[in-house]
This record gives structure tokens, sequence and C-alpha cells, in this order.
């Protein structure tokens, strides 16, 4: 599985419905769930992004899905990266050296 980090900013219909925020952020993490991504950490930011998502997917293709269904609703837009943990990133390593 792959790590993705999310960085969402709510849209102005998203932010209009602050209320509802825990309730979107469960539908988020179903939805994500029955396309094979796990949520492993919501968190609610203060500072130049509203919310940030870190989640595992089998592909990238996946993780895209998953973004574009949650961004089709309105309610936020998105900056994702993908992120290596420690022992991806020493076969990168690795591979670079030869």
């Amino acid at each position: 599985m792959s790590t993705y980090v999310s960085l969402l900013n709510w849209t102005d219909q998203g932010i209009r419905g602050y209320k509802d925020t825990s309730q979107r952020a469960e539908a988020f993490a179903a939805a994500a769930q029955k396309l094979g991504v796990k949520v492993l950490s919501l968190y609610w930011t203060v500072g130049p992004y509203d919310i940030v998502a870190v989640v595992e997917a089998p592909d990238d293709e996946t993780a895209t899905a998953v973004l574009l269904q949650v961004a089709g609703l309105g309610n936020v837009r998105s900056t994702t990266l993908r992120a290596f943990g420690r022992e991806e990133m020493d076969r990168i390593i690795a591979k670079a050296t030869g």
C-alpha cells in the first residue's frame, strides 16, 4: 500500500456547512474503504490548510478515484502528496546508487 498526504481546503460550500464536518469525515472514510483506501488519520488544522488527511491506497489510480469522489461533493479542494516510508526510501536510495 502506498501512503498519501492530502492537504484540504474548504470551498465556500464546505465552510458554510462546517457543523457537518465530522459527519462528512465519516462519510469520506466509508467511501474510501469501499474503494480499498484506508484513512490512517484526519486532522483539522489552523493555517493555510483546513484539513490534513493521511491515507493508504493500493495505487495512484485508486487514491485519485477517492479524491475525485470527495472533491465532487463540492466541500473541499485538495493538494495530494505521495509519501514514502523509511523502507520505501531505503529501496529508492538503493536503486539510485546502483
